[in-house]
């Protein structure tokens, strides 16, 4: 998932151009932040939303990636190196999530620009690692909630670390923010146990629910592997098709950030086998909603899935 090619080689040229160029203007005040707001470039907009929950007044910060954009394939325009470049700190989920930004995030850290995987200080061994993913592990860890607290409380060390005067208004937002990711996860549990359990099967576009299955107790299949990069053959779909028709599974669901012909491909596919299967709503996977919705903020964006997919695998969909 690295960058590859000539456009690669061109956004890291150009990262080391602008970078090169960058005057003190651009920086100042870098060192010294307690009279100004921090300048925070996050990639998706979960990050996003979590640094500016942890952040509060304190923090600029500017999303790379908006509703319905795939991080796995996003790759950086001039405006957002140069973006970057200004910055008093990145923030990205990593795992490889944002792949194809790993030459540019390199660049930034040889500046001395903060970089910060929010996911880097989780526990190994609660990470997933699917064997098809070459040892990667999964990136997809907002989808459980206990471990995205974990995430949130690496945004708060980072910026009481890059702004420690203010540390105590760090600390403050994140304690309140925890409150109610607490109070979210236990909802997720609740809805997930009224679904009855031989329906709790969940088929969406790609295996980005895994963390979510894992959390709630839902069983998880995906079209596509863990990133959109890769497709679906001939055998994969056949499988799924067999999967779907045989254990007669109410309903599957679309994703905003992935096209949804695959799965009415399947859907069609099932229907030739004499089993009709739903499609129970759209689901946010790898980018959330506009930001004017509920579902632009994380724990919108948990609930309304949530919601869609305990309504339609009890037999209401959408």
């Amino acid at each position: 998932m690295f960058i590859k090619g000539n456009l690669g080689l061109a956004i890291v040229a150009l990262a080391a151009i602008l970078l090169g160029g960058c005057s003190s203007e651009s920086n100042e005040g870098s060192g010294d932040l307690s009279s100004r707001a921090v300048r925070i470039v996050a990639t998706t907009g979960m990050v996003a939303d979590a640094v500016s929950r942890v952040g509060g007044e304190r923090v600029e910060v500017n999303a790379l990636m908006g509703p319905g954009v795939d991080p796995h394939l996003y790759k950086a325009s001039e405006g957002d190196v140069m973006r970057m470049a200004e910055a008093d700190a990145i923030f990205y989920n990593g795992l490889h999530l944002e792949g194809k930004l790993t030459e540019v995030f390199e660049q930034m850290k040889r500046r001395d620009i903060r970089t910060v995987a929010v996911a880097g200080s989780i526990d190994p061994s609660r990470l997933l690692s699917p064997p098809e993913f070459e040892g990667a592990k999964d990136p997809h860890i907002w989808f459980d909630v206990s471990l995205w607290m974990m995430a949130v409380e690496a945004i708060r060390n980072a910026l009481a670390e890059l702004d420690p005067i203010h540390k105590g208004t760090y600390e403050a937002n994140t304690s309140a923010y925890l409150g109610e990711l607490a109070t979210l996860h236990r909802y997720v549990q609740d809805e997930t146990n009224r679904i009855p359990e031989a329906q709790r099967v969940l088929i969406t576009a790609h295996d980005a629910f895994n963390y979510f299955g894992r959390a709630y107790g839902l069983e998880v299949r995906g079209l596509q592997g863990i990133s959109t990069a890769t497709e679906a053959g001939t055998g994969d779909v056949q499988e799924l098709v067999a999967f779907i028709a045989e254990r007669k599974i109410p309903a599957m669901f679309v994703e905003s950030s992935v096209p949804r012909r695959s799965i009415e491909a399947v859907q069609a596919a099932v229907r030739a086998r004499g089993f009709e299967v739903q499609i129970g709503g759209e689901l946010f996977s790898d980018a959330m909603g506009s930001p004017e919705s509920a579902e632009g903020t994380y724990t919108g964006m948990v609930r309304h899935n949530i919601d869609t997919i305990r309504a339609a695998l009890c037999g209401r969909s959408e």
